[in-house]
């Protein structure tokens, strides 16, 4: 049997390549017609005569796109969006400001006037009325010539910058005063820790009593030192000057060890009084003080006094001794 063989026709051909691609065709270019989204997309597309303010932002995914379609099968290219986050700062927009949690309250003129400095520097200063009385020195002794008793005390009332001062000083043996004085002076605060005083002294002994105008300074000198130096002037031209420094030395916070030094001169000799021309009397001291509370310390200490030129030879003449060593027992106490 003879086969015949069949040449189709070129356009036989075309017509049956036509037929086979055009279901395909359909299925990979109607995007439109399998993603109703994409469709709302198209619509809502501005017109070129409506700008689109977020032409330049990339665009994010419809909410009605269905989250499991694989758009890599079917050949369509991943979107920008869901793989690039967004970056706003880029974009120049601004994070809206969050609400405090806690609201600012409005400002007061309390607070206004808190903020405005002192219009004078005195207004730091309390001028409140306050006191103070310290017996630094309130002891005994038995030495020769007999028992003694001794004391050293001061006060004041007043401000800060104001105050009423007072201190006496003097000491008795064997029931006879041997010397005492009372001094009344007004203190003006003139640098921090320091005072300016001026004001009248009395003696009561040794010899007659008499007064003096007295006018010196006192205060706190570097290293904690408390000096103070006195000038006096009597009723009679007699001169003198009294100087006097301590410290305070911390062995704990309650144990304290108080070094003194004190000395006298006179500007012209005073017979009557035992008293010569020049440096009259030196006397050291060294107290060892425990204080139970601040106000109530006992003590223990030695004190060496010493009489120098014509005083020494006044003294030795009326029999008593240039130089004098003793143990003192006291109390120093303050309110």
């Amino acid at each position: 049997m003879k086969t015949t063989a069949f040449s189709p026709s070129p356009a036989l051909l075309a017509a049956a390549l036509a037929l086979a691609a055009g279901p395909l065709a359909a299925q990979s270019h109607d995007h439109a017609a399998m993603h109703p989204a994409a469709q709302s997309k198209e619509r809502a597309k501005p017109t070129p005569s409506q700008p689109d303010s977020h032409a330049g932002h990339p665009a994010t995914p419809a909410s009605g796109a269905d989250p499991g379609m694989d758009h890599a099968a079917m050949g369509h290219a991943p979107s920008a969006t869901t793989s690039t986050p967004v970056d706003h700062a880029a974009m120049g927009h601004m994070a809206s400001p969050q609400t405090p949690r806690t609201p600012i309250p409005p400002l007061s003129d309390a607070d206004r006037a808190a903020a405005v400095a002192p219009a004078h520097m005195h207004a730091m200063h309390d001028n409140g009325l306050h006191s103070y009385v310290l017996f630094n020195r309130l002891e005994t002794w038995d030495a020769d010539p007999g028992r003694g008793l001794g004391w050293e005390a001061q006060g004041w009332i007043g401000t800060d910058l104001d105050r009423l001062w007072l201190r006496s000083e003097g000491e008795r043996s064997d029931g006879h005063t041997e010397s005492a004085d009372l001094e009344v002076l007004y203190g003006r605060s003139v640098a921090p820790w320091w005072d300016l005083v001026a004001g009248v002294r009395h003696d009561f002994k040794p010899g007659d009593a008499q007064t003096f105008a007295a006018f010196g300074v006192q205060g706190l000198a570097p290293q904690k030192f408390e000096v103070s130096a006195t000038a006096y002037l009597g009723e009679r031209g007699q001169t003198a000057a009294r100087l006097e420094a301590e410290y305070e030395l911390l062995l704990t916070n309650r144990l304290i060890l108080q070094p003194l030094v004190e000395a006298t001169l006179f500007g012209k000799d005073d017979p009557a009084r035992g008293i010569g021309a020049g440096l009259g009397t030196v006397e050291a001291g060294l107290r060892l003080r425990y204080e139970f509370t601040r106000k109530f310390a006992p003590y223990v200490g030695v004190v060496h006094e010493r009489a120098f030129g014509k005083t020494a030879d006044l003294r030795r003449g009326d029999g008593e001794p240039g130089d004098d060593t003793r143990i003192v027992v006291g109390l120093r106490t303050w309110f």
